[in-house]
């Protein structure tokens, strides 16, 4: 609100809210520096888990840092910036999302001391901005290459990922299979490589321990075979995979049909079957033995399949159906007056198998190889969702280092590195960028810190010892948080794709800077909201429960 010769002039609706210059700022650094705090303990082999329960009541219990943002209802807008840091890690290399969130808080937390010392909010974003140039630099300069055909270096980066989740008493079998399973879906592409890691579809099931987790060169469905009188097991399949229902269609538009005698209901009834039996021929006279379909089966329909000894499974994701073409060389048929026999994918075998308490059916011995299954076993449904997401992370890690074949060391090596190096670079950049680019070399120092406490060690004394080996050129060497000392990580087997390394500081840069160059914050009036929400609640209730 502003005044004109003392009458008052209304700028923004009553009720905004309005927090500008350092009030502002503070806010917005403090949000983000709680949020950082909240996933901070999870940090490394020796983190704690969280368990978060959401508004239904159903249970997470993980450490893994993009899947707590995710569950934790953010209001903040600073905060959610920072959640959004964590989703773009996860989306881009599929690691490092906590180390990514911690920096971006302790960034903040640097930047801070700088604002009372009166250093101006840009010139920290200047210096912070030169800063991350010169680090990804010096992470050029120090990353280690690897042969994307070494077996042994790539298990040994898996099993980093897998470190310090619910999975790691079953580390080596897990590596083995995630790197397994992404050598079947890499292609050398000139010079180099290309992993095609949505080929790679995780299945779970709970029951049975995590060592039961298996890799398997095909596609799993948790589905059963749709009629008990059909065969359980083909082999050298012909395959189908439909998007069409194998039932009669209702029509468009409503019509009503008025039957006056039991002859007309009798031959309505005959059309209706002749409909879906002329399906069914078109199906076996193409030549499929197995038959996949997105939408459902009706029993009539069944009942023939199953006569002519064909193994049907209905109501398939449309992933899967994606997935079983690209693996059987089928084409998915939308109208069933198409089908030909070059249209049938192939398999070697297709058969329903017992897995835990449930039924699934396995298609293995594909066309294209470049389809794989992980299993997923574990004791509860809680442990799986768990050793899933442990899985998908180190995938996408095996696939960052075989695509740029460049890794550094982990247990914190690398920030050390960078911080000492940055120290030493920051007196010629001159004038008050100086001390922003300190602080930020100081920031990095927050990573081994935190995996020092977490292991419950002493920070001072790993943080002192560190520098030390450090200043005398030992570059790889980090925080072995298993027997509490300072030790070669290389050499341990504690590599970290170089890929992943550089978006975390990259995007905890970027969002440092962006908080910092806030200075007003005007958040719009939440009356209407709530009163939207009182009005609509209900009904969303509702649809929320009926999915």
């Amino acid at each position: 609100m502003a005044t004109l010769q003392g009458v008052p002039v209304l700028i923004l609706k009553e009720g905004t809210q309005r927090t500008t210059g350092r009030d502002a700022l503070r806010m917005n650094i403090t949000a983000a520096k709680v949020i950082a705090e909240a996933v901070r303990t999870t940090l490394g082999p020796r983190g704690m888990d969280k368990m978060l329960v959401d508004s239904l009541g159903d249970i997470t219990i993980t450490n893994d840092g993009v899947t707590i943002l995710k569950e934790m209802d953010v209001e903040h807008p600073a905060a959610k910036m920072i959640v959004e840091v964590a989703k773009t890690q996860e989306n881009e290399v599929g690691d490092g999302t906590t180390t990514a969130v911690v920096l971006a808080g302790e960034l903040l937390k640097k930047a801070e001391e700088l604002l009372d010392q009166d250093v101006h909010p840009t010139i920290i974003a200047k210096g912070y901005r030169l800063a991350c140039d010169k680090v990804l630099q010096i992470l050029d300069e120090i990353a280690i290459n690897v042969d994307p055909n070494d077996d042994e270096t790539l298990r040994k980066i898996a099993a980093t990922a897998i470190t310090g989740k619910h999975a790691e008493y079953a580390i080596e079998h897990l590596s083995r299979i995630v790197v397994e399973a992404v050598k079947k879906v890499t292609e050398k592409v000139g010079d180099s490589y290309k992993v095609y890691d949505d080929d790679i579809k995780i299945e779970k099931k709970h029951g049975g321990a995590i060592e039961e987790t298996l890799l398997v060169d095909g596609v799993v469905l948790d589905k059963e075979v749709v009629h008990p009188a059909m065969p359980k097991r083909i082999k050298n399949a012909k395959i189908a995979v439909l998007k069409a229902a194998l039932e009669v269609k209702e029509t468009e538009t409503d019509a009503e049909i008025n039957i006056t005698d039991p002859e007309m209901l009798q031959k309505f009834i005959e059309q209706e079957e002749k409909m879906i039996k002329e399906m069914v021929d078109r199906i076996v006279q193409a030549g499929a033995k197995v038959v996949f379909c997105q939408k459902g089966i009706d029993d009539l329909a069944q009942y023939y399949l199953a006569k002519a000894g064909v193994l049907a499974v209905r109501r398939v994701k449309q992933s899967d159906i994606e997935k079983l073409a690209k693996a059987t060389g089928a084409r998915i048929i939308t109208d069933l007056r198409d089908i030909k026999p070059e249209d049938l994918g192939e398999a070697e075998l297709v058969e329903e198998r017992k897995v835990g308490e449930d039924k699934m059916v396995f298609v293995t011995g594909c066309k294209n190889p470049r389809a794989v299954t992980i299993l997923v076993r574990g004791g509860t449904e809680h442990i799986v969702d768990e050793v899933e997401r442990s899985l998908t992370d180190a995938i996408k890690v095996t696939k960052a280092v075989i695509e740029d074949g460049k890794v550094v060391a982990g247990g914190g090596a690398p920030e050390i590195e960078l911080s000492l190096r940055i120290r030493e670079w920051a007196p010629s950049l001159g004038g008050r960028e100086q001390l922003a680019a300190e602080a930020f070399a100081q920031a990095l120092e927050i990573i081994p810190r935190t995996l020092a406490e977490n292991a419950g060690l002493d920070p001072i004394d790993i943080l002192v010892e560190l520098r030390k080996a450090h200043e005398e050129g030992k570059v790889t060497y980090g925080v072995d948080v298993f027997e509490g000392k300072v030790t070669c990580m290389k050499e341990k087997g504690v590599l970290e794709p170089l890929r992943v390394k550089k978006q975390a500081i990259t995007s905890a840069t970027e969002v440092a800077i962006m908080i910092l160059r806030i200075d007003d914050v005007i958040a719009a009036k939440g009356l209407e909201k709530e009163k939207g929400e009182t009005e609509t609640g209900g009904k969303e209730e509702e649809e929320s429960e009926s999915d």
